[in-house]
């Protein structure tokens, strides 16, 4: 019998089956491998990597604050440093309760109800990602405690800087200035990118009007952080370029010299190279502590100075405005020479006092018994009032003016640091648009003898003083002499850059004539400030004053009344030294000193003293004038 075909080979399909199967799970095998292997790759091997690269993580850029540039007198005294300093910060997105934290904080470390104030106000205009300072200038303890407390505190870091701080204090505020934190009206006017990471800028004096070269320029870094805000990897860096110092003109031990002859007392000093315009004194008293401002002053401190009646944040060198007294008078009789008016050799009489035409009412001289017939030479020796009084009258209030403005009264004189005040010379339009008043003869009288409405700051009066001593060179008054741009380079300030048109007169020997009558005032045998002439270590010229500012009945003597401090008279004195080749003008006020001959000419010449390396002398005996 024929067999029947095969239909189905079972064994064959079975055998194949299990080759698929094998080829199968090999093939899952090795994809399982596949993937397992590219796990452990991207979780493993490439965790840090990846995870920077995840949406919760960021590349950011980091600004980097630039050195502030130092400040050094002329004589290498630093005025100004940056000392190594840490502060309390946070990262607002970095922390859960910012608030909760900071009341822990405050049982560990002391914070102030103004420091909280302050934190406060500035977190809530802070970016999330940004560092907040808390509390500034911590103590190593305060540093100490909070790292042993760090873990408990997430968001929180101590962060290590550099803190403004000036070495002299009180002596040189006025001068130097202070920074402060940025406020918002900083951020209106200063490049907000390149302050980004600094948080002070420049408040007042040096310190604000160099503020393009003491700050620099801020650097950066692009960084790759992960979500707890740490820094992965830097990827790229600009360092930042640091500040320029800056060398003054000041000369500290003169500075020094000039507030401890001041003694406490109220007043300015001023001096300065006539010949380059270089300020070498500018003493105000009292003054403040200028490291209170840097990390914030307390409201409490602040209140007690701005309050005081001592007025210690005024600066009277720069701002303070007084009548000048006889100070002016060579001014004013170089005004009479420049229009013919007087003539040198040319005398008044003065009886002791002086009336307008048609008029019974005295002007009176400092000297109640007159002081005779008297030329210029003499009248700016013994401070003659009545000499000023004839000379004011026959030149008219619009002559004085005019006079008395080329030789930079009653504008300000331009010097580098802001806040200065302008003074005033009257005149008659003046008054009718400042007072809607017209002008009397007799304020034409008290404006030669430096009173009346007539106001000048003690930085006028030395930069005045500086022209008579140049003979009509006129130089705008500074502080900066030179500067490091802090990469090898040097700029030095030379003096023509200072340098501004020359009063002229018609004859250049009007110049000696007043000079000749101020070299009497301390050098003749009856100058008013003889005293403070013997045995200088240089000739110098120099004019007292003395600046009424309270008025006394005319038949009674100022010197017969017993007046409280506040009502007596400033005492005034200007001169420079020597006369020949000046290198120092000086301006001084004493308020409510007195006489200009028995207070603040001892100061000038103590000044020149120390100036030209002689002795101080003590030269409390005097002559009023």
């Amino acid at each position: 019998m024929k067999s029947l075909p095969t239909l189905k080979d079972v064994d064959r399909e079975r055998r194949l089956f299990r080759a698929r199967v094998l080829v199968a799970c090999v093939f899952m095998a090795l994809a399982a491998m596949l993937i397992i292997g590219r796990l452990v790759w991207l979780q493993v091997l490439q965790h840090a990597h990846f995870t920077t690269l995840s949406h919760e993580n960021r590349l950011k850029i980091v600004s980097l604050a630039p050195p502030r540039g130092l400040i050094y007198s002329r004589d290498g005294v630093v005025l100004a440093e940056n000392r190594p300093s840490f502060s309390l910060a946070v990262v607002p997105e970095n922390a859960e309760d910012i608030g909760a934290a900071v009341r822990e904080l405050g049982t560990l470390i002391e914070l102030g109800e103004e420091t909280l104030e302050q934190f406060s106000r500035e977190l809530e205009f802070a970016r999330r990602f940004e560092h907040v300072v808390i509390k500034s200038d911590l103590t190593p303890e305060e540093v100490a405690v909070f790292s042993v407390n760090r873990f408990r505190f997430p968001g929180f870091s101590i962060e290590a800087g550099l803190s403004r701080h000036y070495p002299l204090g009180e002596s040189m505020a006025h001068i130097v200035g202070y920074v402060g934190r940025i406020s918002e009206a900083d951020l209106e006017t200063i490049d907000q990118a390149d302050y980004r990471a600094t948080s002070h800028i420049g408040k007042i004096g040096v310190e604000k009007a160099r503020e393009n070269l003491l700050h620099g320029s801020a650097g950066y870094q692009r960084v790759e952080v992960n979500a707890q805000g740490r820094v992965l990897r830097v990827v790229e860096r600009t360092p930042p370029v640091p500040g320029a110092d800056l060398y003054l003109t000041v000369d500290a031990r003169l500075q020094a010299a000039a507030i401890e002859a001041l003694d406490g007392r109220k007043g300015a000093i001023v001096a300065l190279d006539p010949a380059t315009g270089g300020i070498l004194v500018f003493a105000s008293e009292p003054s403040f502590d200028p490291n209170a401002f840097v990390n914030g002053i307390s409201r409490s401190l602040y209140r007690s100075w701005s309050t005081s009646a001592d007025r210690p944040l005024f600066n009277r060198a720069l701002q303070g405005q007084y009548p000048p007294g006889s100070t002016i008078k060579p001014l004013v009789a170089m005004v009479g020479l420049e229009h013919g008016l007087r003539q040198p050799r040319q005398t008044t009489w003065c009886p002791g006092w002086y009336s307008l035409p048609g008029d019974e009412h005295r002007y009176r001289d400092w000297l109640r018994r007159g002081h005779g017939h008297v030329d210029m030479k003499h009248s700016i020796a013994h401070s003659c009032d009545v000499y000023y009084y004839h000379l004011a009258h026959d030149l008219g209030i619009q002559r004085l003016h005019d006079g008395l403005v080329r030789f930079g009264l009653g504008e300000i004189t331009g010097i580098d640091i802001p806040g200065e005040s302008s003074g005033l010379v009257p005149s008659a339009k003046w008054k009718r648009r400042a007072r809607k008043l017209p002008w009397y003869p007799g304020e034409t009288l008290i404006a030669g003898i430096g009173q009346g409405f007539m106001l000048t700051t003690p930085l006028q009066l030395a930069h005045a003083t500086g022209i008579i001593a140049m003979r009509g060179e006129v130089l705008i008054p500074h502080f900066l002499d030179q500067f490091d741009g802090g990469n090898g380079t040097e700029s030095v300030l030379t003096p023509e850059i200072y340098r501004r048109p020359s009063v002229q007169l018609r004859d250049p020997g009007f110049w000696d004539e007043a000079i000749d009558g101020m070299v009497e005032v301390v050098h003749g045998p009856t100058g008013t400030a003889r005293r403070s002439g013997v045995d200088a270590p240089v000739r110098f010229a120099g004019k007292t004053g003395t600046a009424q500012v309270f008025g006394i009945a005319q038949n009674v003597d100022a010197k017969d009344q017993e007046l409280p401090e506040h009502l007596q008279d400033h005492a005034l004195f200007v001169a420079f030294a020597p006369i020949e080749q000046p290198q120092i003008a000086i301006a001084v006020i004493v308020e409510h000193g007195g006489g200009g001959s028995s207070t603040a000419a001892p100061i000038a010449r103590r000044l020149i003293d120390v100036y030209f390396e002689g002795a101080v002398r003590d030269t409390d005996e005097s002559i009023d004038g």
